[in-house]
């Protein structure tokens, strides 16, 4: 682990975490996945891997300062440490690993997703092709308090997160809500002009779909030491 960890995340400066890497089975791993959205895309080999492990190994990159540097500057270089972190994730299930899960945003996915998205990420052909790959690997939603959705992980690549207040109760209401949230995520990472929103302005899919209002706010749900902390804050959608 430590050796791919080198050679592939080596421009990110990711190697593996001796300090708390360990040997043996830890008992909270399969609740810890499960918390992770792996009921997505988990097969019944990868709750298998899960429950069956022999070891936890964690890898880290080097510390990140990019929310220091101008807009320009940030994005581009936070999503090539998340393609290189897709990169190494394959790496790594292709070297022996069993299960993969990201501490930064608490996402996972089964083996042959994380496969499929790095091969995607590999064939891309644009930035904003790209950005779509990584959005789709890297951020964790919907996630419901019970009033609203959110998401959490654009902070990884260089974006506001986003807030939409609905309280979906059939699976088709949570795609419409999750296409919704989706759309709008792609927008802040692909369209210049997501620079220049203002609170109050209107957002739809179509002419002819509902109008939502943007309203942006701090991230208040995390501490600004907490790994999943966005200091770019929330993009919250209300019905108009």
């Amino acid at each position: 682990m430590e050796k791919v960890a080198a050679e592939v995340g080596g421009t990110a400066g990711f190697a593996l975490d001796e300090e708390y890497s360990e040997q043996g089975h830890d008992p909270e791993m399969t609740r810890a996945f499960e918390a992770s959205l792996a009921r997505v895309s988990f097969t019944d080999a990868d709750w298998e891997a899960v429950e069956e492990h022999d070891g936890v190994a964690y890898v880290l990159s080097r510390p990140m300062r990019a929310f220091t540097m101008p807009p320009e500057l940030m994005r581009p270089m936070l999503l090539g440490v998340s393609r290189e972190a897709l990169a190494l994730t394959a790496a790594l299930l292709q070297s022996g690993a069993t299960a993969v899960k990201n501490e930064s945003n608490g996402i996972t996915h089964g083996r042959e997703r994380w496969l499929s998205l790095a091969d995607e990420a590999v064939a891309a052909t644009t930035d904003d092709e790209l950005a779509g790959v990584l959005y789709r690997a890297t951020v964790k939603r919907p996630i419901s308090t019970g009033e609203l959705l959110y998401s959490c992980g654009m902070h990884l690549l260089g974006a506001p997160d986003v807030e939409l207040v609905a309280t979906p109760t059939t699976n088709d209401e949570v795609e419409d809500c999750v296409t919704l949230m989706d759309t709008l995520a792609m927008y802040l990472l692909t369209d210049e002009r997501a620079a220049e929103m203002a609170d109050g302005e209107g957002f739809r899919l179509t002419e002819d779909s509902p109008r939502w209002l943007l309203h942006h706010y701090p991230d208040d749900r995390h501490e600004s030491d907490d790994i999943f902390y966005n200091p770019l804050g929330y993009w919250r959608l209300t019905p108009a």
